[in-house]
């Protein structure tokens, strides 16, 4: 529907300037700078209309959601310190989820993180962990978005993202999609003491295209920013969330029911829709009915992590 929009005013903008030039040879010279004006504030306008069109992001209409809520398959990841003697249980080590991750990958390995530091430089070569999830495998399109300046990853798209002239803040978020099917969202980033020194946790979920693409369009909101120091004043239409705390997906996760969605912070990166990260934690709190379980790095939310070394 889009590209019938666009191809309308383009052609009704060429016919005005059209008009405009003819006129020009006809009327006075005042007449012809009043007809270029009103060609220049349509040309402003189609500008403005294409900014709320989809410009960025994917088309999501072909997306069959009642199959998309049969087939999600959900596992818990998470990494336990070397120097700590605990068994996994009811979980999978990150590093052994991640590296299953990315075997699932046919098309793309689209990540976010808040830095890139997978190369230790306290031991001589890098810990197995981060091997194996340095993996390489042909033919897979990469791109990458962080806040970090030093990234230099062969063969991926690496997207910069100004945070401190966006929001005078860090990027926090940590998350994998793959294929648009199959996703990460976690408290790993991509660092080595992620997957060894470490206590992270996070989830996998395959083949759930409904909600992976939800948070593939926080990747867009992102990329649309890429080395920009101001925020848009319209954000397009297809960056608008699928999902939020009054539309819930309702699907089956491990032939169990139940109802997500995405929420992201800060308030200036929530288009239309998006519901904001404290709405859903309060949101939590409310519904909870018998307890909640807390797990988080520090209690003071002014204090950020340090960056690795």
């Amino acid at each position: 529907m889009w590209k019938l929009t666009t191809l309308l005013l383009v052609y009704a903008w060429i016919n005005l300037f059209v008009f405009a030039s003819s006129s020009c040879f006809l009327q006075s010279q005042h007449k012809c700078i009043v007809i270029f004006a009103l060609v220049c504030c349509c040309a402003v306008l189609i500008a403005l209309i294409f900014s709320a069109v989809d410009v960025w992001g994917d088309d999501e209409d072909n997306i069959d959601e009642a199959k998309c809520r049969r087939s999600c398959r959900v596992v818990l990841v998470e990494n336990i310190p070397e120097d700590l003697s605990i068994l996994y249980k009811d979980t999978v080590s990150l590093a052994t989820g991640l590296r299953e991750l990315l075997d699932q990958a046919h098309r793309s390995v689209e990540i976010v993180s808040p830095w890139w530091a997978l190369n230790s430089t306290e031991y001589e070569s890098k810990p197995p962990q981060a091997k194996q999830v340095t993996y390489q495998k042909p033919l897979i399109y990469q791109r990458f978005i962080t806040d970090c300046l030093f990234v230099d990853h062969p063969g991926a798209e690496v997207h910069y993202l100004n945070m401190t002239a966006l929001t005078k803040g860090h990027i926090n978020s940590s998350f994998w999609v793959v294929d648009r099917k199959h996703m990460y969202i976690g408290s790993a980033g991509m660092d080595w003491r992620s997957l060894s020194t470490m206590k992270e946790f996070g989830i996998i979920i395959y083949n759930c295209t409904c909600l992976v693409m939800d948070l593939h369009r926080i990747f867009n909101l992102y990329r649309q920013l890429q080395y920009k120091d101001f925020l848009p004043s319209i954000w397009s239409k297809k960056l608008k969330a699928l999902y939020n705390r009054d539309k819930n997906l309702q699907l089956h996760l491990n032939d169990t029911e139940a109802k997500a969605y995405i929420s992201s912070s800060p308030d200036v990166f929530c288009p239309k829709k998006r519901t904001k990260d404290l709405e859903a934690i309060n949101r939590v709190i409310q519904e909870a009915k018998t307890f909640i379980y807390i797990s988080i790095s520090n209690y003071l939310p002014m204090l950020n992590r340090s960056q690795p070394k």
